[in-house]
């Protein structure tokens, strides 16, 4: 009998279908060497892969370590991470990250999966800016749909390498599990999933170029990847162009979020400058 991928993770791996369901949408599990869909039905002579490493007998300790928080109220919070901070823990990286810090100010018991309690949604570790995180169950679950659903406009600046010529594009490419480094995106017709980056450039330099992105996706690495593919890395990538900046990640920050908060009804609006590296770098161009 014929049984959806997600349920069979669930049953063969003793994990909640939650959880199965997020392993799947992160292109952590594979069947038959690609990515999938949850509702995918496993045949008997599939061979289903889930790459996940985490322990899950390691108890995530609350850590004192300060935060830049814009906003808050009663359901949710605005958190400036910096570059550099790592937003929830993974294997062999069960400290120091924006989840440890979260887990001493507030109370997150049962927001979500342990792992990643009230995270709406992430950015990379050494992507600086604005990020949304849910203090209820509730809240986790709407703001999550919203951001499905294209009603959370997430705005980011990046330094790029290369001169952009036209002023405004859109890439429209699919992004998934790069087939050959497991760490890695990339742009592919076979595992990948719909990625879309709107951008505006804001101003040219000699072999750079600041644009804007927008998000209609929220792709792992999406920028990095669609601006690597157009042959136009953000500038101090490691992983998908050349660092440049020693001791300090790719420039591309979340300058900004808006969205009708759900409970309230109320606009909500913020934005952040680059970190004071990102800038500095800029102005040395």
């Amino acid at each position: 009998m014929e049984e959806r991928l997600d349920v069979y993770v669930a049953n063969n791996f003793d994990i909640s279908r939650t959880k199965a369901k997020k392993l799947i949408d992160d292109n952590k599990v594979l069947v038959n060497g690609i990515n999938v869909n949850p509702s995918y039905k496993v045949k008997e002579d599939d061979e289903v892969e889930v790459i996940d490493d985490l322990d899950y007998e390691i108890k995530i300790e609350k850590e004192n370590i300060p935060l830049d928080i814009v906003y808050e109220d009663e359901y949710l919070l605005i958190i400036n991470k910096k570059s550099g901070m790592v937003v929830h823990p993974a294997p062999g990286n069960y400290s120091g990250t924006l989840v440890n810090a979260l887990l001493y100010k507030f109370d997150l018991d049962g927001v979500g999966e342990k792992f990643r309690p009230g995270i709406v949604h992430r950015i990379d570790k050494d992507t600086s800016g604005l990020m949304i995180v849910a203090k209820t169950e509730k809240a986790l679950e709407v703001l999550s749909y919203m951001i499905k659903n294209k009603e959370v406009k997430r705005t980011y600046i990046a330094l790029v390498d290369g001169v952009i010529n036209h002023d405004t594009g859109t890439i429209d490419a699919p992004i998934g599990r790069d087939k050959v480094n497991r760490q890695k995106m990339a742009v592919t017709d076979v595992n990948g999933k719909e990625s879309i980056t709107h951008f505006e450039v804001l101003k040219r330099y000699e072999n750079n170029t600041l644009v804007k992105c927008i998000l209609d996706t929220g792709r792992t690495h999406q920028i990095r990847v669609h601006f690597a593919y157009i042959g136009h890395p953000v500038t101090n990538d490691p992983v998908y162009g050349k660092e440049t900046l020693k001791g300090f990640g790719q420039l591309l920050h979340s300058t900004s979020i808006e969205f009708t908060h759900p409970f309230t009804k109320k606009h909500i609006y913020f934005e952040v400058e680059a970190p004071k590296e990102f800038k500095d770098y800029i102005e040395n161009l």
